[in-house]
């Protein structure tokens, strides 16, 4: 089952951080990190396990990919080859993905940050994946990025301050109280900026 649209278009709305006050689980290492700037990102997740710097099941992967889609790519602790560039980019955003996630090393930087379709990784380097076809990479499995274990369909929410993923379920039931916050928070930055007391404005105990 998909996530609803009434979720996807509050996620749109909401600051990612604010989720930050509301759960605890579905926090990627901050060592993957988003390669450009000014970046929001919301989309489901499909997963691929690469083995062996394989450049074939990456391809595979972006053929696969649908309106909305997040490509997320565990490199299985491959951390010299790079398997996103410029064409990879490319293809993903012309089958509609939303943006890529690789737990690995990305290459093209500067031509990555022209294209302008959301991209997190551990850095960047000159050594990319090879045409190798290897039969242990899968498609549509679960994986891990960053520490979290994320399954095909998984909701990934990206900005430049990190990534979170989790089914839409979990984040449905915060979804709301995750707005209200926001929503709140306006009038809590002027009674500060006013000089009120930080004790009456801020739960101090």
């Amino acid at each position: 089952m998909n996530a609803p649209s009434t979720l996807l278009d509050k996620l749109h709305q909401v600051s990612f951080a604010t989720l930050g006050h509301l759960l605890e689980d579905g926090f990627v290492s901050a060592q993957v990190r988003s390669m450009l700037t000014g970046v929001k990102l919301v989309g489901k997740a499909v997963t691929l396990s690469v083995v062996n710097a394989d450049a074939i099941a990456v391809n595979r992967a972006l053929a696969s990919l649908q309106d909305g889609d997040v490509l997320v790519i565990d490199m299985n602790g491959d951390q010299h080859h790079a398997c996103v560039g410029t064409v990879t980019s490319c293809a993903a955003r012309v089958r509609g993905a939303r943006g890529i996630v690789v737990d690995g090393m990305v290459t093209d930087i500067v031509e990555l940050r022209e294209a302008g379709l959301p991209i997190f990784a551990r850095g960047t380097s000159l050594l990319t994946t090879k045409l190798h076809g290897n039969a242990e990479s899968r498609l549509n499995v679960p994986v891990q990025c960053g520490g979290v274990q994320v399954n095909p369909g998984d909701l990934v929410l990206g900005d430049d301050n990190g990534l979170l993923i989790l089914p839409w379920q979990a984040l449905e039931a915060v979804i709301d109280q995750a707005l209200l916050s926001d929503r709140a928070e306006p009038a809590l930055l002027r009674r500060l900026e006013q000089g009120e007391p930080i004790e009456a404005v801020l739960r101090v105990n």
